[in-house]
């Protein structure tokens, strides 16, 4: 049974740090791009990073470029976002998706085969 479960989240205060994880299992990650969305109540979600499933290219949404870092770990089946600088607008919950077999770059959630259930990350003082 393929998944992936997203940790990491919590409240943190603004120009504050998180660390999320993306575990997988059911399947092999190496075959994956992965990617980070998040998402506000009533609002679409979002793309914020992904990362290929071989050589290790990545992609940001401008708002993150430079504040935010996505790194894995195949053979601990895991993806990570280093999130620094957070600001209070960048509440909500985030969640990793893995992408459709040989899809790149996977930029919208339409090219993502499988979703955690997502982690809550609050930015308040």
């Amino acid at each position: 049974q393929v998944q992936l479960v997203e940790s990491g989240g919590g409240l943190v205060q603004p120009g504050g740090s998180l660390r999320l994880s993306c575990a997988a299992s059911g399947f092999t990650l190496d075959y994956y791009a992965i990617g980070w969305f998040r998402q506000v109540l009533g609002k679409e979600r979002e793309g914020v990073s992904c990362i290929s499933s071989s050589d290790g290219n990545t992609y940001y949404a401008d708002s993150v470029k430079r504040r935010f870092t996505i790194s894995r770990d195949n053979a601990k089946s895991t993806v990570y976002l280093e999130m620094n600088s957070l600001k209070i607008e960048e509440t909500a919950k985030y969640y990793c998706a893995g992408a459709f077999p040989g899809v790149w770059p996977a930029r919208t959630r339409f090219e993502y085969k499988y979703w955690g259930p997502g982690t809550q990350v609050t930015v308040s003082s």
